[in-house]
């Protein structure tokens, strides 16, 4: 099962705060004011990151472990069951026009249910991951203890 999720590092800021940066994925940097903000501002830009791998037609790199030091971050969980479409596609070899066609829609659809900044019904999502051969799965996680990271 695929997981959408990156492992980021946090290093104190010259300037206070801290700086969050991802070894998977270089493109991703940004700072928070203190940590909970810094994985918070993470999570934001990993949704920027994935939005540029899935208009570019990007596969997403394997998440490699998280280091010591290091936490997990995943974007907002609609830009998930997008980069969860994403992925169906690629591995099935199926362009939007194709999915378009099996889905009995305009490829317009197609292209909004893979932005990630468009607000799309995740039934909808599901569809079109079914239609690939795939099931989209919804889980369920505790948070960690802030503080105790």
């Amino acid at each position: 099962m695929e997981r959408f999720e990156y492992a980021v590092h946090l290093a104190p800021a010259e300037e206070g705060g801290f700086v969050v940066t991802c070894r998977d994925l270089p493109e991703l940097i940004t700072q928070g004011d203190d940590q909970d903000h810094a994985l918070s501002e993470a999570a934001d830009a990993l949704d920027e990151v994935f939005a540029l791998y899935m208009s570019e037609g990007l596969a997403f790199p394997p998440a490699t472990p998280a280091r010591r030091r290091e936490h997990w971050v995943s974007p907002p969980p609609e830009t998930v069951a997008k980069a969860a479409l994403h992925v169906a596609m690629r591995s099935a070899s199926v362009s939007q026009v194709q999915l378009a066609r099996r889905l009995g829609v305009d490829e317009k659809e197609v292209r909004r249910l893979l932005d990630p900044h468009h607000a799309s019904k995740l039934p909808r999502i599901a569809e079109a991951v079914q239609m690939l051969g795939r099931r989209l799965v919804i889980g369920l996680e505790e948070l960690p203890v802030p503080g105790g990271r």
